[in-house]
C-alpha cells in the first residue's frame, strides 16, 4: 500500500506546538519563505505539529484565531507544491511530554468526546478530495496500558473524520511513543485511507546523546557514529522496522515514519551518516517519512551548524 503524495517530508516542529503560545511566536517562527526552502529540498510534504491550545479555548470551544495559522500553512504548502500532515501533538488531557501536565485523557470520556469534537472541526475545515492534506490524530501515545482504550478511540475518531472528510488519509500510531515495536497492537483499519505511523530515534544513545530531557542521560556524554556498540547501517534499520512492516503488510496498510533525526550535539558529519543509513532502509522497504525537524528544536536541519553538510544531507531526506 502506498501513502500517495507523502513519500518524504520535513517536520515544522516548534512552530504551533512545543512552543510559547503567543502571536509573536506564531508570526515569527515560520514564514512562507521557509516553506519555499523546504520545497527546494525536493521533498513532497511537511508534517505540521499543532497543540490543542492553538485552536481551542479553555472550555473546548473553537479558537478561530489559531486556525488562521494552519490555514496559512496549508496555503503556503499549496503554493509550493507540497502536501501537509496536520498532526495533533497535544490534546486536552494528554501529551507525550509529562512536563505539559496534561492528564486524564484515557480515563475520562468527557475529554475523549472533546477530542472527537476537535477533530470534527479540523475535518470540516480541511476536508479535501485531492490527497493534499492528511490528519494524524494524536502524537506519541506513551503507556502500553492505554492500548485497548486507544484502539477504541481510533475507531471512533476515524469514523467521525471520514464521515466528514472521506478522502483524507488518517495516520494512527501505537504506544511507547509511536514505537515500531508497538505497531502490531494496532487494530486492522476500517478502510484503505488509514496509515500506520511510527517514529524512530534509534539507537537513542547516539541520536539523543547529551539530551537534558532524557532520564539518566549524562548531558556531557558524546558519541561518534562509528563508536556506537550498535553498528548503524541500512541493515540495522531494516531489521528494526521488520515487525511494523509485517503488520502493515498483513493488513494492507501503508507505513509512515513521522519523526526521525539526530540531536545537534552530534557532529554534522555523523548526523549525515545516520541519515544515509536510515534513508536506505526507508527506500528499500517503501516507508514514507518526515524528518525531525526543519528548524531548531535541538534537531534543526536548516540551522547554521549544518551548513557544511546540508546540501548532501537533503539527498537522504
Amino acid at each position: 500500500m502506498e501513502f500517495k503524495g507523502f513519500k518524504k517530508g520535513v517536520n515544522l516542529g516548534g512552530w504551533l506546538s512545543q512552543c510559547c503560545h503567543t502571536t509573536e511566536h506564531y508570526d515569527s517562527f515560520i514564514s512562507e519563505d521557509d516553506i519555499k526552502i523546504i520545497a527546494s529540498w525536493g521533498v513532497d510534504h511537511v508534517r505540521l505539529p499543532i497543540d490543542y491550545n492553538l485552536i481551542e479555548n479553555e472550555d473546548g470551544t473553537a479558537k478561530d484565531s489559531g486556525f488562521v495559522y494552519i490555514d496559512n500553512a496549508v496555503e503556503w504548502c499549496k503554493n509550493a507544491g507540497l502536501h501537509i500532515v496536520i498532526d495533533l501533538h497535544k490534546t486536552a488531557g494528554f501529551s507525550f511530554d509529562k512536563g505539559e501536565n496534561e492528564t486524564g485523557f484515557f480515563e475520562d470520556e468527557a475529554l475523549q468526546d472533546r477530542f472527537i469534537r476537535l477533530w470534527k472541526r479540523i475535518a470540516e475545515r480541511y476536508a479535501v478530495s485531492d490527497n493534499t492534506i492528511a490528519f494524524e490524530i494524536l502524537n506519541e501515545v506513551t503507556d502500553q496500558k492505554y492500548c485497548t482504550v486507544w484502539n477504541g478511540i481510533i475507531r471512533r475518531c476515524v469514523d467521525e473524520i471520514h464521515s466528514i472528510a472521506p478522502d483524507n488519509f488518517i495516520l494512527v500510531g501505537s504506544y511507547w511513543n509511536n514505537s515500531p515495536d508497538a505497531v502490531h497492537d494496532l487494530e486492522k483499519p476500517a478502510n484503505d485511507k488509514v496509515v500506520f505511523n511510527f517514529h524512530c530515534y534509534d539507537p537513542m544513545k547516539f541520536t539523543h546523546q547529551g539530551a537534558h530531557w532524557v532520564e539518566g542521560m549524562d548531558t556531557s556524554f558524546r558519541m561518534k557514529f562509528d563508536e556506537c556498540e550498535i553498528k548503524i547501517t541500512e541493515e540495522y534499520f531494516i531489521e528494526r522496522f521488520a515487525g511494523a512492516v509485517e503488520t502493515a503488510e498483513k493488513y494492507g496498510v501503508a507505513l509512515y515514519c513521522g519523526e526521525y533525526g539526530v540531536i545537534d550535539l552530534a557532529s554534522p558529519e555523523d548526523i549525515l551518516n545516520w541519515y544515509k543509513a536510515i534513508n536506505g532502509a526507508f527506500k528499500k522497504l517503501g516507508i514514507s517519512h518526515a524528518a525531525w525537524s526543519y528548524k531548531k528544536m535541538d534537531f534543526g536541519i536548516s540551522d547554521e551548524r549544518m551548513n557544511g553538510v546540508r546540501e548532501e544531507l537533503i539527498k537522504y531526506l
